[in-house]
């Protein structure tokens, strides 16, 4: 038999691996011409793996993603938007042929032999191509959203049959300027479609002094049935606002004029203005700021003494003529219905009989004290003088007596009403720690009883400062404690629309 040549073997087996390598030669290319007509591995077109993908599956999948509705939170609305809506148009025609051109960007044997030998493919994205309307955007924005939505703050108002107020409320409303660029990006994602739309808060306002006159109505009438006379004077020393009023016997007066009721302590306040005017920023003056005139009005104001009173009047003011200079000062500033007629001490003689606008009205009846007369708004006004000369230098007194009154010594006013610490009436409304410079009032007749009753004060809060009188008259009796009760009321209310609460 025949020996077989080792060669033959050898060419043979050659021959056979050739035709094996190139049966997976061309096996490989043909997988690869089948790949070569889809997008490479790499590429993204708007940030959407498309590779492995062909035309129409790329166009399938980038139309499915950006049709998606845009979400939009208002708080906690979830209002969807839906991109036609604003006329959004993906330009998939310009994106595929970019798409086709980076396919094509390696000729075609050069990719298969990268493909061959497993180089790692380059990640490509084709940038989003798309198009809306910003306008019309807007229009949404405003018409659907903002008009829907938008919500106005609300102030607190007053609770009825307390001296509270409920709660206001934030205003929101949507800032359309700083959401739109927004929603533009979130149009242009495939992933983060959903926006938190950027809100614009204002703040409640305080409500206007008439909700204020209708809470102290209702202290004064629903809450305590009062059935006297009663005056108010509420001035808001940040704005310059203010209001006044006069209930009797539960019926609002009409006014001007105003109504008088009797001064009672609260005269003191202007006696110490005449005496400071008189006095003087000169501490060598013979009687200025001595420890005798300190004392003395330390004592007129923060001890509501008398005699100290009387003192002041004579050795500082006028000796004999003490209260009609006060009397004059507040008629010089304008306040012609406050006027002291005499001195304090028992059976002092009535240096003038005062006729005033106040005290000439016949439609309300009020037993007044001769001596000593003002009004709710005049008191006010007055401490608002004191208060805007201590503060920035200004208001009537500065203007009226310049040179004769000062700034320091306007401070030095206020700092003695601080003294007066009586935990009554208005006190009595506020919290605990509130600063206030005040001087308080009543008069107790031959009989015991209590007629008049009035306080006086500039209440300092965190939420502005402000100035409130009471005055109330009653012609049978004021009750002590139903009084001060009353008063505290009003306190607390107009405490409390000065520190409005907030939700």
């Amino acid at each position: 038999m025949r020996k077989q040549s080792p060669f033959s073997v050898l060419r043979w087996m050659s021959l056979a691996m050739l035709a094996i390598a190139l049966g997976l030669l061309i096996f490989q290319l043909i997988v690869f011409s089948r790949l070569w007509a889809d997008f490479p591995s790499g590429l993204s077109i708007g940030n959407i793996p498309v590779g492995r993908q062909n035309r129409q599956q790329a166009a399938q999948r980038i139309l499915q993603v950006y049709s998606l509705p845009v979400e939009l939170h208002y708080n906690d609305a979830i209002i969807l938007l839906e991109p036609s809506t604003v006329n959004f148009e993906i330009n998939i025609e310009s994106m595929l042929a970019a798409a086709e051109l980076e396919r094509t960007r390696q000729p075609f044997w050069q990719a298969f032999w990268d493909y061959l030998w497993g180089s790692q493919q380059v990640t490509t994205n084709i940038p989003l191509a798309v198009s809306y309307s910003e306008s019309r955007l807007r229009a949404y924005l405003n018409t659907e959203i903002a008009q829907r939505y938008d919500q106005a703050a609300v102030p607190p108002q007053p609770i009825p049959g307390t001296v509270q107020f409920q709660p206001g409320s934030q205003g929101t409303s949507l800032d359309i300027d700083r959401s739109v660029p927004l929603i533009d990006n979130a149009l242009r994602s495939s992933t983060n479609r959903v926006v938190n739309l950027l809100l614009s808060r204002s703040n409640p306002s305080r409500p206007s002094f008439q909700n204020l006159d209708i809470l102290l109505k209702q202290t004064i009438i629903d809450v305590n049935g009062y059935d006297g006379a009663v005056g108010i004077y509420v001035s808001d020393l940040q704005t310059g606002q203010e209001t006044t009023f006069i209930y009797d016997n539960k019926d609002l007066v009409n006014t001007p004029p105003d109504l008088a009721f009797t001064a009672s302590s609260t005269i003191k306040i202007p006696i110490m203005v005449s005496a400071f005017r008189r006095l003087g920023d000169r501490p060598n003056q013979d009687i200025a700021m001595s420890p005798e005139v300190v004392s003395n009005l330390d004592k007129m104001i923060s001890r509501s003494d008398n005699n100290a009173t009387d003192w002041i009047m004579e050795n500082v003011i006028a000796a004999g003529r003490g209260p009609l200079l006060v009397s004059a000062d507040m008629k010089t500033l304008g306040l012609e219905d406050t006027f002291i007629a005499g001195y304090f001490y028992s059976g002092a003689p009535m240096l003038n009989r005062f006729k005033t606008p106040a005290n000439s009205r016949t439609d309300v009846t009020i037993e007044r004290d001769p001596y000593s007369q003002t009004t709710a708004a005049e008191m006010g006004m007055l401490l608002e003088d004191i208060y805007q000369c201590a503060t920035v230098s200004g208001g009537s007194l500065i203007a009226v007596f310049p040179g004769e009154i000062t700034q320091s010594e306007c401070q030095t006013m206020l700092d003695y009403m601080k003294n007066d610490r009586s935990p009554y009436l208005i006190l009595a409304g506020l919290p605990d720690g509130t600063e206030v410079a005040h001087k308080h009032g009543w008069v107790i007749d031959q009989f015991g009883i209590i007629k008049d009753m009035s306080d006086a004060a500039v209440v300092y809060t965190k939420s502005g400062n402000y100035v409130l009188t009471v005055y109330l008259y009653h012609p049978r009796q004021l009750v002590f404690d139903t009084a001060n009760k009353l008063v505290a009321d009003i306190s607390k209310a107009v405490y409390n629309y000065f520190n409005l609460p907030q939700r």
